[in-house]
């Protein structure tokens, strides 16, 4: 019977979570609701299974994902998300063999899988994520530029406004901000909005001195 954390803040996956890995595993389950709450459970459960959906939880990039990782050598991580960029994918897949990535659209196959392979200390990735991370190689140049709008709204997401209050500023729906979140975070690589605000500074997207983040 192994243990198994599940840090994700949408309540009907971590029921669907503990109903499957009781069903296949008995296991034990644990659930954690932030950065803190995973870290207090692993110092008393350094060996179990850390199923996590990334983007919804707040840890804000992936090099603090792996250093976390890494101060529990004995844990294993199955990474369990509707999307995550190629080149988050990859990076994670290249630093650390305790790391599995399932989608959550995917089959009930991969997921199943995934915790089972995780359980006995061994990786699994999907096919459709290994798809991804070819795919990437392939495409693994500079990304396009941002639009005069994306940068608008790159600098409102710096300064901890909400999609509903840029849209609001912008005169436009939630639906049209939501979609350019999504370009931005896809034209950059990747998956948080604290990610996109280091990457824009970093890139001179937005001015330093503007924003305190």
């Amino acid at each position: 019977m192994g243990k198994f954390i599940i840090a994700d803040n949408q309540e009907l996956t971590r029921y669907a979570l503990e109903q499957l890995i009781g069903h296949d595993s008995a296991g034990e389950t644990y659930s954690a609701y932030d950065k803190a709450g995973l870290v207090c459970l692993l110092k008393d459960h350094g060996d179990a299974v850390v199923v996590i959906d990334y983007t919804l939880f707040d840890i804000t990039d992936e090099e603090q994902l792996l250093i976390i990782a890494e101060r529990f050598p004995q844990s294993q991580w199955v990474l369990l998300s509707e999307e995550l960029t190629p080149q988050f994918m990859r990076r994670v897949v290249y630093s650390s063999r305790r790391f599995s990535i399932v989608f959550k659209d995917g089959m009930l196959r991969d997921i199943r899988d995934a915790l089972l392979t995780a359980l006995r200390g061994e990786r699994f990735v999907s096919q459709r994520v290994m798809e991804a991370i070819i795919d990437q190689r392939q495409e693994d140049e500079k990304p396009d530029l941002l639009t005069a709008t994306e940068i608008e709204i790159v600098k409102g997401i710096a300064l901890g406004k909400t999609t509903k209050e840029i849209a609001a500023e912008r005169f436009s729906s939630i639906h049209t901000v939501t979609t350019h979140r999504k370009n931005i975070f896809r034209k950059l690589g990747v998956n948080t909005a604290h990610e996109v605000v280091k990457y824009a500074l970093r890139a001179g997207l937005i001015d330093a001195s503007e924003f305190y983040i």
